[in-house]
């Protein structure tokens, strides 16, 4: 009994704990179901990202390889390879848009979403702007080739042809499809976008690498004839034949000046479509597309100085240019010039985003966190280029410190270099700050909302009286006496059930002093944000169109070394023009957003 009894207790409880662990079984294996429901629903579009990214990558990879591979004289990798290739990657982009847009307009569904934040009107614009100057330049390469035809490639001669055409369909591309959020065929969508951007990127570092061999080049001649370099130079890759027309050196020298404006088209036009990229296959929330209005009688202040400021540009540019050639001394002179312009400049630009900075930590409003891969992308794009200006500016104070020699503008140097590294702190809290700023109550509802007080509380005949019209009862003979009687009543009652006439000062008064205030601290940010656009453009000029005392003073190639610091600013002086153009961009945005 006792064993029968104990058998029949360790069944009991063999049945009690089988019992109470099948739920957690269950649970177990209904988490697993649900775990691997997500995995598998997630996992084509995550595959998808990461394999068309790693092809991209590995496009780019090549193309630079080409690119290294010619900056060697006796490589066997010529032009024509790489413009081949180049060539090949922009046909297989016109192929998938033209695809593309085919594809769409013969879909019967419905309107595709679309992210209103992404490629704003004035940034296209402005790409097209861009565009125009390229195709100019595609123009000059093609009288070029013209010109030279009997030595050049034919590659020579269709790569300005083909780019001139992929220029123009791109713009049409970006100006109707870029808001676009693709949710059919994603798969192959991801890898014709990330083609274009990756395209797009290829062709800018073959315009970085041809603008970093001509300035080099311009380098070592100005040393030549101040006779700080002896034997001979690299020439340029001229062609081995006479031209046969008049006007192939203006052809030449005019594509360098030309060479800025594609370089900016094809960086921004890769950062638009990475910004597609992200989109495809994501859930839009309600977008509201705030057009923001710029009033020009607001700005006075910062659009005078800014015009000071870029017509000093000017100048500095001009005398710079047309000194750096001349005796050592007015070498000298004309670097320093550039080094104290330079320092006043950033000190203005410094104080204005410190201003700015106070104005925003007064006004006491929210950041938006909401999800926005645009406004990220601006955000990553403004810290990452910043890298470049830093890295020189770094350079050049161990530069100044470790130097021997002590040219006049040494310590000016130093100081211009310092000045740099702070502006970029101080402007990237600002534009930052400024595009994750919610937005204010609008001048328009504060006045609706201040129309609609004073209708309220102000108006004399309110009462709390129910009116009387319509419940006058018919079935009196003399509706008129009832009429007068019910008006009397209510003017005896007006005096205890209606608000008083004259209202306090205070109710009216203070929303015009919050009103006055909140214009008072816009005018501020807009005249701010103007004055810094322009400043932006200024110093975005300078490095672009040749004046670049980093290649001239000599401290830094004394430090680090010809090759070294060569190297150096040819990875660090594109991120730089970059942040300067990718700043005014920003700028404007948060003109508009003020």
């Amino acid at each position: 009994a006792m064993v029968e009894h104990g058998g029949l207790d360790i069944t009991c409880l063999n049945r009690n704990c089988h019992n109470s662990a099948a739920p957690t079984l269950g649970k177990e294996k209904k988490i697993f179901r649900n775990f691997k429901t997500s995995f598998t629903n997630d996992y084509p579009q995550k595959n998808a990202e990461i394999i068309s990214g790693q092809y991209g990558v590995n496009l780019l990879l090549v193309g630079v390889s080409l690119m290294f591979s010619l900056s060697h004289r006796g490589s066997s990798v010529k032009e024509e390879h790489l413009l081949s290739f180049l060539i090949t990657l922009m046909v297989l982009q016109l192929m998938w848009m033209l695809w593309y847009v085919i594809r769409k307009d013969s879909q019967n569904s419905p309107v595709l979403e679309k992210d209103v934040q992404a490629g704003t009107s004035w940034l296209r614009g402005g790409l097209t702007l861009l565009a125009l100057i390229s195709l100019i330049m595609d123009a000059f390469r093609i009288g070029h080739f013209v010109g030279y035809k009997a030595c050049l490639s034919a590659a020579v001669g269709v790569y300005p042809v083909i780019h001139a055409v992929h220029t123009i369909s791109q713009v049409h591309f970006l100006w109707f499809h870029i808001k676009d959020v693709i949710k059919t065929s994603e798969t192959f969508e991801r890898f014709g976008v990330i083609h274009a951007v990756f395209t797009n990127l290829l062709l800018w570092c073959n315009g970085v690498m041809s603008e970093a061999e001509h300035f080099l080049n311009e380098h070592k001649r100005r040393l030549s004839s101040l006779g700080y370099v002896n034997g001979t130079l690299d020439k340029d890759d001229d062609p081995q034949c006479n031209c046969t027309t008049n006007a192939c050196s203006t052809f030449s020298n005019t594509l360098y000046y030309l060479f800025p404006f594609n370089i900016e088209y094809h960086i921004f036009v890769s950062v638009m479509l990475f910004v597609m990229w992200k989109n495809i296959g994501r859930t839009i929330d309600y977008q509201r597309n705030h057009k923001g209005v710029i009033r020009t009688t607001d700005l006075v202040i910062g659009p005078i100085l800014g015009l000071i400021a870029f017509a000093s540009t000017i100048a500095v540019l001009v005398i710079y240019i047309m000194h750096i050639e001349d005796s050592v001394e007015t070498r000298e002179l004309a670097i320093a010039m550039f080094y104290w312009y330079g320092i006043v400049m950033l000190i203005f630009m410094c104080a204005a985003g410190s201003i700015g900075l106070l104005i925003f930590r007064s006004d006491n409003l929210p950041l938006d966190y909401s999800k926005n891969p645009s406004r990220k992308l601006d955000t990553d794009l403004l810290f990452g280029s910043s890298i470049g200006s830093w890295l020189i500016s770094w350079c050049s104070i161990i530069a100044v410190i470790s130097a021997e020699s002590f040219p006049k503008y040494r310590w000016t140097n130093f100081t211009y270099s310092l000045l740099v590294i702070l502006e970029k702190y101080i402007q990237n809290l600002f534009i930052i700050e400024s595009l994750y700023r919610k937005q204010s109550v609008s001048e328009k509802d504060q006045t609706e909302t201040r129309a609609e007080v004073l209708s309220v509380t102000g108006s004399s005949n309110l009462s709390l009286a129910p009116p009387y019209n319509g419940i006058i009862n018919r079935a009196f003979e003399d509706q008129d006496k009832v009429c007068a009687s019910l008006e009397n009543d209510q003017e005896g009652n007006r005096q205890v059930y209606s608000y008083p006439r004259r209202l306090p000062e205070v109710s009216i008064s203070a929303p015009k002093r919050r009103s006055a205030k909140l214009n008072k601290r816009r005018k501020a940010l807009k005249n701010i944000a103007v004055f810094l656009f322009l400043c932006n453009i200024s110093l975005w000029i300078l490095p672009a169109f040749g004046c670049r005392p980093q290649y001239d003073n000599g401290l830094e190639e004394e430090t680090f070394g010809v090759t070294t610091w060569t190297t150096i600013l040819n990875f660090a002086m594109p991120m730089s023009l970059f942040y300067r153009m990718h700043s005014v961009a920003s700028l404007f945005e948060v003109l508009r957003k003020v």
